[in-house]
Formats: structure tokens, C-alpha cells, sequence
């Protein structure tokens, strides 16, 4: 089956979701809104709820319930950012910026002041897990920080409360944060949370379906199960809240199931072209290769991979505009070595040396090129 590329639409992409949302909070923002949701909040409401179920794309929603509550209530289809992975979709969310302007790219990034490359959201050395907590400069407080949009909010907008709700093991970005770690306790959260006097804005983060598609693949019936659940309980939610609450639902990215996965350890030819391990992650793998090996690097890549993955000189990478566009994080160019390789297939190529082995191969994933990881709906339960 051919694999339908869909490249990132920074005019009507995931950052164009939440930017509605700070301009309907009055924050100043230079990127794209989303027309269609920024038409539902001209209308003043009281609360506003924006759930994130962590990997529900448009693909899977569509599979699992193509006539569902979600569905009816679906105003529009948008793409992920690119990487589309949690890492660079999740981080525009909560900063309303592109990676572009994050530096948050992909789920391991390679930091010079270290000589190592770290696992971005567990903030451990990516290959042998070590914690750098005693590190002697933070690079996540010193060099990827960002203002995060609850601080944004309540600074435009002083007479909003704004909340997040995580699970137990997130860092915290907002000083109004609760936790909970199912659909269950969200939605309970959520309720207390707008019944709360004056205005809140209230996000709400969960880990699944994505944990549960990363194990079992996308059709299976655990995934399946989950977002049914969560439909269920939205609607219980909206049916119990005040018509001055506006609940938005949408995902980060969405899965594509793996059919191979390659250990570049077995390709000698492409290993000797290398200076440094590569990074990233495992559908977008950026290689640091030697100056007089370039051109027999694209050739020996592309005589394997040609099919499966797009190989990219950093130059044509950023200049295509793949992680977006405004003020370029100062990092960018030292997380990207000199090539990168995008995903168009269902294959992966595993980020490993010879020092560990790398992550277990996953039923499915995400954070290539392909539809199924690049679409994404937006969903708005509006009783006005």
C-alpha cells in the first residue's frame, strides 16, 4: 500500500490550534489562527477546556470511530508540526511556538556542553539512561526554555486562572498544576477545575491512546477501547458543564504501524561515513557524516533507503521549512548534524551505537512524513 505524503501546513497546523487560543486570551502572537475555531470563540465563555489525547491523529480517530461523538463534533483537520512527535508537537502546545523557535525537536538531542546526547522530556543521557541532574549548568533551564503559555495567559489576560492537568511524572509548567494519570481522574479534575469562580483555562494532558498504539499498534483493540472510553467520557463531562464552558479536543500527532527496522550497526558502509552516533529519533534520524564522505554517504543511503526515507542535506531541511518559521532557536544547526532522513514508508531506523542497543522496536510509532502521523482533527463540544 502506497504511503500518502503530507508535509507541515504552518498556516493551518496543531500551532494554529493553540494560537486561537492565546489570541482569544489577548497574548501577541506573529503566527497563523485557526479561522474555524477562532469564528466559535468570538463568542465570550467563562471556561475554557483544551484536552490533548496524546497520539489520537485523524487516522485513528477515523478507524475507531468514523460516525462517534468526536467525529460529530469535529470542525477541522490540521497537520502536526514536523518531527510529528510528542517532543516538538507537545512543546508547541505549551509554548505557541514553532520547534523552529523551541529547539524542542525530537525525542533525543545532541547538546555540545554535555558531548552527549539527551532523551528531551525524561532529561536522561539518551544511551546509557544516566541522570544528569547533577549536571553543572541545566541546558533545559539554560538553552530550550520557553515561557510557557499559562504564563503568557495570565500575564495578557490577569483575570484568568490558568491550569494545567498531567500526569504525576511531567515536569510541570504552570504554577496551577494538578495531576492525573487516566481519563477518569481528568475529567474529574476538569469538572472541580470549571467550577471554580471567574475565568480559567484549563489543558489538559493525556499519555494515551499513544502509550497504548506504541504497544499493541493501531488497530488494536486496547486502542480502540481507550478512545471510545474517552468519547464516553467527554460526553458525560459537557452534558454535566454550563454553557459557558467551550471544551477543544485535539491530538499532537497521530501513529503509523512499523512493518521494518534497521540497525545502521549492520551497515558498515553507512557507519564509516559517520563522525558521531546519530540522533533524533527513529523516523527522523539526523547523521553527522565526514566532510569527504559525503557524496558516498547519499549514495550508499540512498541505495538502501531511497524508497523508505527522504535523506536531506540540513541546508534543503531548513530551507523547506519543516520545523516551521519565525526567530530561529540558536541551537538549531548544532541538534541537526549534516543530513537528515525523513520517514515516507512504515520502516524506522533504530538510534543505537555499539556501546547499548537502542530502544525496543514499538507494534507502531510516529514522527514520519505519512498521513497517518501528519493529521490531526480538531474537535470542539460547543453548547452556545
Amino acid at each position: 500500500m502506497e504511503n500518502k505524503i503530507v508535509l507541515p501546513n504552518y498556516e493551518h497546523c496543531i500551532l494554529s490550534t493553540i494560537t486561537s487560543i492565546l489570541k482569544y486570551y489577548n497574548v501577541d502572537t506573529k503566527h497563523k489562527s485557526l479561522e474555524k475555531l477562532d469564528k466559535i470563540l468570538e463568542k465570550k465563555y467563562r471556561n475554557i477546556v483544551f484536552l490533548v489525547l496524546d497520539g489520537m491523529g485523524e487516522h485513528i480517530l477515523e478507524n475507531i470511530s468514523p460516525n462517534g461523538y468526536f467525529t460529530e463534533n469535529k470542525i477541522d483537520c490540521v497537520t502536526s508540526v514536523y518531527p510529528s512527535t510528542t517532543t516538538a508537537a507537545l512543546t508547541t502546545y505549551y509554548s505557541g511556538k514553532p520547534p523552529y523557535e523551541t529547539g524542542w525537536i525530537a525525542w533525543s538531542q545532541y547538546f555540545r556542553e554535555y558531548g552527549r546526547a539527551l532523551d528531551m522530556l525524561s532529561h536522561k543521557e539518551s544511551y546509557l539512561k544516566e541522570d544528569i541532574s547533577n549536571a553543572r549548568m541545566n541546558v533545559f533551564e539554560k538553552i530550550v526554555n520557553y515561557t510557557p503559555i499559562f504564563e503568557q495567559i495570565e500575564n495578557a489576560s490577569p483575570n484568568v486562572r490558568a491550569f494545567e492537568v498531567m500526569p504525576k511524572y511531567s515536569d510541570r509548567r504552570s504554577r496551577r498544576t494538578v495531576t492525573a494519570d487516566d481519563i477518569n481522574e481528568i475529567m474529574e479534575n476538569v469538572e472541580v477545575l470549571c467550577e471554580i469562580p471567574g475565568e480559567n483555562f484549563i489543558m489538559a494532558y493525556s499519555d494515551k491512546p499513544d502509550g497504548l498504539l506504541h504497544k499493541f499498534g493501531t488497530d488494536s483493540e486496547e486502542a480502540k477501547e481507550y478512545v471510545l472510553e474517552a468519547e464516553k467520557k467527554v460526553k458525560e463531562l459537557a452534558e454535566k458543564l454550563s454553557d459557558d464552558t467551550l471544551i477543544i479536543i485535539s491530538a499532537d500527532h497521530g501513529h503509523k504501524n512499523i512493518e521494518k527496522a534497521y540497525s545502521l550497526l549492520e551497515y558498515p558502509e553507512i557507519m564509516e561515513c559517520l563522525y558521531m552516533p546519530m540522533a533524533l529519533e527513529s523516523r527522523t534520524v539526523t547523521f553527522w557524516v565526514k566532510d569527504d564522505m559525503k557524496k558516498t554517504f547519499e549514495e550508499r543511503f540512498n541505495n538502501i533507503f531511497k524508497d523508505e526515507f527522504l535523506l536531506m542535506t540540513k541546508d534543503e531541511f531548513l530551507k523547506k521549512h519543516f520545523l516551521g518559521y519565525g526567530d530561529k532557536h540558536p541551537k538549531i544547526d548544532e541538534f541537526l548534524g549534516n543530513y537528515i532522513a525523513l520517514s515516507i514508508s512504515s520502516s524506522i531506523i533504530i538510534i543505537e551505537t555499539f556501546l547499548t542497543e537502542g530502544k525496543p522496536v514499538k507494534k507502531s510509532t510516529h514522527c514520519g512524513l505519512t498521513e497517518d502521523e501528519m493529521e490531526v482533527p480538531v474537535i470542539v463540544i460547543n453548547k452556545k
